[in-house]
């Protein structure tokens, strides 16, 4: 059922491991769009991934780690929430769509809590680097929502007014402003260099880490890439190195930047007190021929980023902590970005107010490799905008039916079947087999699952009980003319 705000939540303890004095600093990297198969830990045969490879080694894979939504704004809002985008209003809205565009009126709404405003409340220091995408306009901005100090994007990096006209945007691209780099407030360089985010961000996260070595600290690195459109870039080090073009060169730079963290977290004694998490936003759009990795993979899991097949919410997900989380381990406990929240909040020592609803939960067990490693989430809602598609239980996905006409059904990514459809996702991990018809009882099982879903999250334009308002202004501007 939907996680909501409990005593388990509440009364998670701080267990830090035994020499440490402070409660863990916090490191948490996003890629944006990489897939599920796009890293060596989990089956890439095109990409050279070594410091992925040693975090696995040295950490825990998290096989069966979901982005709670198959595109950037809700995902990342469900991240800093703990709560569903359709929850706290960001899963679609009349202006952008599916995702917040240049110079949006919409954005987070000041009285959502983060999981940057909760660490800050417990003493530590606040950073985040790289990609928002939670509203461009001041009141939506990190520093508004708990962070210290932002160095980064606020929205993707292929909305530019370039990207806009050469893939055709249905949103004015024409008319978007120059891609603008911000540091806290204030745009400092517009267009930015595409080609150096990811060196830039990296160097900036290596200089967060030497400048708050003192005191526990939350770093969210937010990377670009390999973004949104099919003309990723990296910087000169690595473009053209990879055999999988522009893509490939990407994603082996997006490694590279992993190792000089937990390098320097080595080097400079903060391994033993750090969990650093590393995981996706969402999984890869793939090239219009599936087969072809030059737009990401999801395999062995069917299906593209932006829809709700497995390949679009489940994300390729590492945790590293050496001494606490058991090296060389991995757990196919269900796990979500909702659980970040609470579970983060737990491992801080920071109370999570009892004033709300959220749908996280506690899964510092299966994450950490502690005590049972046992999950307690056990169900998932898989949403395409204000439309629920599908739900998990356990080991079963149910795509629900839809009702006609559908140009695109959610499994197929064609016009196909309205009728359910039942996955064993522990068994058949390619959601190749249809059990829909062997198993009538579990079909009925997880449409009351998807009923309850629909009451308080809503369906189809229809409002569901537990929803709160996305924030708005009522005359946004670009943010060069703001400065």
């Amino acid at each position: 059922m939907i996680a909501l705000l409990g005593a388990a939540v509440l009364m998670g303890a701080l267990v830090p491991a035994p020499a440490q004095a402070r409660p863990p600093n916090i490191v948490l990297l996003l890629a944006d769009n990489l897939g599920y198969g796009d890293i060596e830990p989990f089956g890439s045969q095109h990409h050279r991934t070594p410091s992925l490879k040693r975090m696995a080694r040295e950490g825990r894979k998290l096989t069966h780690f979901y982005a709670s939504a198959g595109v950037c704004t809700p995902s990342r809002a469900s991240l800093m929430t703990g709560c569903y985008a359709q929850r706290v209003g960001l899963h679609t809205n009349p202006r952008d769509g599916l995702v917040l565009r240049p110079v949006s009126p919409y954005g987070l709404h000041a009285d959502e809590l983060t999981i940057a405003e909760l660490l800050r409340s417990a003493g530590y220091a606040t950073a985040i680097i790289g990609k928002w995408h939670l509203g461009d306009q001041p009141e939506f901005l990190p520093t508004r929502h708990g962070f210290d100090s932002y160095l980064g994007i606020p929205y993707s990096d292929d909305m530019t007014r370039q990207l806009g006209v050469r893939n055709r945007q249905r949103f004015d691209g024409d008319e978007w402003p120059p891609l603008p780099l911000l540091r806290d407030e204030a745009v400092i360089e517009a267009p930015v260099d595409r080609d150096s985010l990811t060196k830039r961000y990296t160097e900036e996260a290596l200089r967060y880490i030497d400048e708050h070595a003192d005191q526990p600290f939350f770093l969210y690195l937010a990377h670009a890439m390999p973004g949104s459109t099919a003309y990723p870039f990296a910087s000169e080090a690595f473009r053209g190195k990879s055999s999988n073009g522009p893509w490939g060169d990407s994603v082996e730079e997006l490694d590279w930047s992993t190792g000089q963290i937990l390098d320097k977290l080595v080097r400079t004694g903060l391994s033993a007190t750090t969990l650093v998490l590393w995981t996706s936003d969402n999984g890869a759009p793939l090239a219009p021929d599936p087969s072809s990795p030059a737009r990401g993979s999801n395999l062995p899991l069917h299906g593209r980023g932006y829809t709700t097949a497995e390949g679009g919410f489940r994300v390729p997900a590492i945790a590293w902590w050496p001494g606490t989380v058991p090296a060389g381990t991995q757990s196919a406990e269900l796990m979500s970005m909702l659980d970040m929240l609470p579970t983060l909040a737990s491992l801080a020592g920071a109370a999570v107010p009892k004033d709300r609803d959220i749908d996280g939960v506690d899964v510092g067990d299966a994450l950490l490799g502690r005590g049972s490693a046992r999950s307690p989430r056990d169900e998932l809602y898989y949403f395409r905008e204000d439309e629920l598609q599908a739900v998990r239980s356990g080991k079963w996905k149910l795509f629900v039916p839809l009702p006609e006409p559908t140009n695109r059904h959610p499994h197929f990514g064609t016009a196909g079947s309205s009728d359910p459809l039942l996955f064993d996702l522990e068994a058949d991990v390619g959601s190749q087999r249809n059990l829909a018809s062997r198993h009538p009882q579990v079909v009925e099982l997880l449409m009351r699952v998807a009923a309850r879903a629909r009451a308080v999250l809503g369906d189809r334009g229809v409002p569901g009980s537990g929803q709160r308002p996305r924030g708005q202004v009522a005359d946004p501007q670009p943010a060069l003319l703001r400065n």
